[in-house]
Formats: C-alpha cells, structure tokens, sequence
C-alpha cells in the first residue's frame, strides 16, 4: 500500500547526485532548540535518525550520508533548519523535520523526497548496421549514456523521465527549444518518453522536463541541453596517399570498421572490414584490410585509443563507421571520403588531362586550371571523371602545372597536379608520368633507322625513280601506317614512336649516305 498524501507536507523531486535541500524553516523560533533529521522508506515502519543537532552538540545517526549537513550552523538564532545533501537514488522516502525546545515539539514537517532519472539518447536509423548480441536486434539500438550523447541528423532523439516513488507525481511532461510541448507517453517500467524523429541541426537547444508532484507542491524544472551534431565527417583525400579514418575519442574494449563502396545504389550494402579486440588481442581481417592498418601514436589500439590509417585507390572511396565499443555502450563516428586520382594519356594529336574521382553524391564540382590562372574546357567521358587537352607539341604558353581541384558540397576542396614540362631545345614531356622521349634519344636512334632503311633498299629489286618525298614511321604497338601526312607527323609525334621526314636537304643528306652505303653492300 502506497502512503497517502496526507502524509506528507511537501514533495521535492531532485536529480541523482545533483546537490538538494530539503527545506524547513521557522522564525518563530529563537533559543535554546533542538533539530532532529529522520527519514523513513515508502511502505516502511520505523524511522531512522539522519542527523540531531543543538546548540552545543551535533550528532548523526545510522542513516547518515557523508554529504549530509545543517545549512545553517546558526539555526537557533535564524530558524533556518535546512538539510543539503548529494541524494542517490536509494534516498528517495520521507523525511522529517522535527523540532523542539526542552523536549517538547515546536514543530515537524514532513517531505516527501522523489529521485528523477531522466536520460537522453540516440536510437539510429534502421539502416545503421551494428554488431549482433548488443541491443535489441544487430539492425538497431539504443544507446544511453549520462552525460548527453552526441546527437547526430537523422538519428532519432529519445527523452525518457522516470521518478521514484512515481506516487510522488501526477505526470511529467516534455518541453522543446522556444516553450513547444511535445508529445510524451507513459509506459511501464521505463518511464515518461518523448521521441523527436530524424532530427536536425535546427533541433538544437534547451529540453526541458517538467515534474508536476502530487497536492500543492511547486512544479520542478529540469534543463537537458542537446546539440544535432552533422552526420558525419565529409572529407576527400588523394590516391595511393596515406589518410587517417577517424574513430570515437572514448577508451573502448574493441573496435569495428564498416565499408560502404563509393556511390553504392544499395544504402545498405555495408560491409565489416576490420575488428579489433584489445582484451583478446585478436584482429579479424578482410580483403579490404589489406590497405587498412590501425594507426599509431597519438594512437594506442592496445589502450583502447583507435584510428585508421587507409591507403586508398580510387574504388576505396564511400562511408566508413567506426564503432568503438566500451562495456555495452557504442559510440559512433562516420567518415564519407572521395578520393581523386589524376591521370594523363594521348593521341596523335593531343595530350589529355583525366580527373577521377569517387563517391560523387558529396561532390559538388570538379574543374582543371593551369597555374596562370586561367580556367580550362573540359569534357566528362563519364560519371566521376573529367577530362581536358592539350594540342602538342607542347610549347613555353601551355607547359606549367595543372591542377585539379574537387569542391565538396560542405565547401572542403582537394586537388592534384600535374605537371606538363618543356625540356631544353623544344622537347616535351610531362613530368607524371614522362611521355615522350628526350631529343638525345631520337638522336641516338638515326643511325639505326638509317640502317634499317638500307637494308629495306638492298633487299629490294629496284626502287623508283620519283621523287623522294615520304614518312617513315615505326610503331610501338600500334599498327604501322607509313601513309600519314608528314606535316601532322611532325606536330604529333605520340610516345614510343619516332617519326622522320626524309627530304634532300644538300651534300650532307642523308638520302646521299644511303646511297653510298648501297653501292658498297653491291
């Protein structure tokens, strides 16, 4: 059977550990008086002694608590009675406040002490993948922690209120940011619940919980201050260049990394990559693993202080979730990477300039420019990639670097470059990676061109009479085609290929030095 309440004088709903006083007064009351401080369970029979003070002595009983204390030493002159403490949650009950003068009762007041439990948590959207064993289903949990969690967009954000005894109340309600009341629903051994669905930044602000006890007592307020924090951390890194996935600053036991592929059509095609036990010092590993390591200081995997350190290629982009794990309780941190990679090719005709670059969904635009500044054309040969050319030769306006540059939709930019040289005496190159080759090289190779052609020249029966005006072209690996316009050949000269344009040219020509070379071979 519950107490009546006519029990008591007054309720006071206190947060577990927060500092309260339990007040009572009288003014009336001067002299040589006494204060006796007891306290008694809900359903209980007997009560204790918490504390017994008078002007000369102060004593306290078996149901004492360290922080327990008279707020004022000079009760007898002030009539200030008070009693402060840390209360727990084992505290809650009746309390009384007795007092007398030459043992004869002045005065008692009773006060009904309830424990509020109120938490704030984060239940993730379905998708959100987690571990089986932990929570309620391996698809989604809840997670309560005390102090406020992170709360992060589109997670959904619960607010549970509890007191004990519940006699001590008629309801508690849920207020939002800006005085809005929200909706709440009382259920069984949990609580008083509101829920926010799919909160955002804008969701920010001050929550308040608002106990109403039973009889005429003062309502209690109780600030919750809860921050949306972005979703995840959205960032780009180069190719082939090491990058650090962040993981929760807590201490944790173990440690899970997921990997969704880079603009994956499935949202839920994520995949467990790596896992860490520190207890166990096992480690699971994946094929994805091969480019993952756990990384080093200010870093202690054997601590419990985790991060990633990924090398990856361009397909290595999407999202990452780290999940450290500590007790039962997880903690969460995402990492949505693009990674850009930065190539060249040619043709006959031009050298070209490709951008690529993964998880397009956070990308907002990608473009080359050339290091004077100025803004380059270019074409898209497909989703994630862009493209632009340079017409060869290579000359003093379009040698320099070239820079592509990815801008992210929260405004983070990444780039590469690439730099397009023009070596001494008009020979061109591009210095990642070098495609044609130095004049000292095709130098070296005339003779041997030279001497090929004779050996054509004598192996032949006769060889005409017109005049000598062709282009001599050797391949590598391309099908040989003797029959391209020599002025195209000479802009155009493509990687591996070396072309020549044999006309009589006076004494020294090379066409007079074959010819000699014939007759000595007859």
């Amino acid at each position: 059977m519950h107490e009546e309440t006519s029990a008591w004088d007054d309720v006071v709903v206190a947060r577990e550990g927060i500092p309260t006083t339990l007040i009572c007064t009288d003014e009336t009351v001067r002299g040589a008086v006494a204060i006796n401080w007891m306290v008694k369970s809900l359903g209980a029979d007997e009560w204790k002694l918490v504390l017994s003070a008078s002007e000369r002595k102060e004593f306290s009983g078996g149901a004492s608590k360290a922080s327990m204390r008279l707020t004022d030493p000079n009760f007898q002159d002030t009539g200030v009675f008070s009693l402060f403490f840390l209360p727990k949650m084992e505290d809650s009950g009746l309390y009384s406040c007795l007092i007398k003068q030459q043992e004869r009762k002045l005065k008692e007041r009773i006060i009904l002490l309830a424990i509020l439990t109120a938490m704030v948590s984060r239940v993730y959207p379905a998708s959100r993948p987690m571990s089986a064993g932990i929570g309620s289903s391996p698809s989604r949990i809840s997670i309560t922690v005390v102090p406020t969690p992170p709360i992060y967009q589109q997670n959904t954000l619960r607010l549970i209120a509890s007191v004990k005894p519940d006699v001590a109340i008629t309801e508690i309600t849920w207020t939002a940011p800006g005085g809005i009341s929200m909706k709440s629903e009382r259920k069984t051994n949990t609580g008083t619940v509101a829920k926010l669905p799919q909160v955002q930044t804008n969701d920010n602000g001050e929550y308040v919980c608002t106990v109403h006890p039973q009889g005429n007592s003062s309502n209690s307020l109780f600030a919750f201050n809860v921050t949306v924090d972005a979703p995840l951390i959205s960032t780009a890194t180069q190719a082939h260049t090491s990058f650090t996935l962040t993981c929760p600053g807590v201490q944790g036991d173990y440690v899970l990394l997921y990997w969704q592929p880079p603009d994956a059509r499935k949202q839920n095609n994520m995949k467990l990559v790596y896992r860490y036990d520190r207890w166990r010092g096992s480690t699971l590993l994946t094929e994805h693993s091969k480019k993952l390591q756990l990384a080093g200081p200010p870093y202690n995997a054997e601590a419990g202080s985790f991060s990633f350190l990924l090398m990856p290629g361009l397909r290595d982009g999407g999202l990452y979730i780290c999940d450290v794990f500590l007790n039962d309780v997880a903690f969460s941190q995402r990492t949505l990477l693009s990674v850009l990679k930065v190539k060249t090719s040619y043709s006959a005709l031009k050298l070209e300039l490709g951008c690529l670059y993964s998880e397009r969904s956070q990308v907002r635009s990608a473009k080359w420019k050339h290091q004077s500044g100025r803004q380059l054309q270019h074409s898209s040969k497909g989703l994630g990639s862009i493209s632009t050319a340079l017409p060869l030769p290579i000359t003093s306006d379009t040698a320099g670097n070239y820079t592509c540059t990815l801008q992210l939709k929260n405004g983070k930019t990444m780039w590469a470059t690439l730099a397009v040289t023009l070596p001494h005496e008009e020979s061109v190159s591009v210095t990642t990676p070098s495609l044609l080759p130095s004049l000292s090289a095709l130098l070296l190779l005339v003779p041997l061109v030279a001497a090929a052609v004779c050996v054509l020249l004598w192996r032949q029966k006769h060889i005409s009479d017109r005049g000598i005006e062709q282009s001599l072209s050797v391949h590598s690996g391309e099908t040989e085609n003797i029959y391209e316009n020599p002025e195209d050949v000479r802009q155009a000269p493509p990687e591996g290929s070396v072309y020549m344009d044999l006309k009589p040219r006076g004494e020294d020509d090379v066409y007079k030095e074959l010819e000699r070379y014939e007759q000595c071979q007859s």
